[in-house]
């Protein structure tokens, strides 16, 4: 189970998480399962390298991990500056060294760090599993043009299903359990 960035720059900072409805919840829910499961649970937290950054600034009050995130047990934390959480951490040797096959997408952003971290996983030959309704996204409008929430988050999904992850809810995830 990979716990993506569920920090609180998505919910009292810069980036509010708005869809799908329930998003903390079904995090929460899926991290509960999983450590009943005895399934190996990292929680991934981003920073921004430059100190001044205005998100996601190491050591700040929006960087610091959601508290009901925080208070659940997990097995590593590990800590990233770039998209996708294999690129310079040890969450590849975390999964190899516990001989894991297959990674459940879990967090924040879908179209950003959760997405990134599933093409990785994928690359690297690990099986991928995108929880539809534990990860989440926000209104994004920029020079590209706008998009709302639910369609960037169905669009991601839809990609995400067409060679690299299996889009499921977190009801099927618990019967795979």
């Amino acid at each position: 189970m990979l716990v993506v960035d569920v920090q609180m720059e998505y919910f009292d900072g810069a980036l509010p998480i708005r869809h799908p409805v329930g998003h903390l919840e079904s995090i929460l829910e899926v991290m509960d399962r999983a450590q009943e499961a005895k399934v190996p649970t990292v929680v991934i937290r981003h920073h921004q390298p430059d100190p001044d950054s205005p998100v996601f600034r190491k050591d700040s009050d929006m960087w610091q991990l959601h508290s009901e995130v925080e208070s659940r047990p997990r097995d590593v934390l590990i800590d990233k500056t770039l998209p996708g959480s294999f690129t310079n951490t040890d969450l590849d040797k975390f999964l190899k060294d516990n001989e894991v096959d297959t990674v459940t997408i879990a967090g924040y952003m879908t179209q950003v760090c959760c997405d990134t971290t599933a093409r990785q996983a994928m690359h690297r030959g690990y099986q991928v599993e995108f929880l539809n309704d534990a990860t989440g996204t926000l209104d994004v409008s920029n020079k590209a043009g706008s998009v709302t929430a639910e369609q960037l988050h169905e669009s991601i999904l839809v990609a995400q299903q067409m060679f690299i992850s299996d889009v499921i809810d977190r009801k099927e995830w618990y019967q795979r359990l």
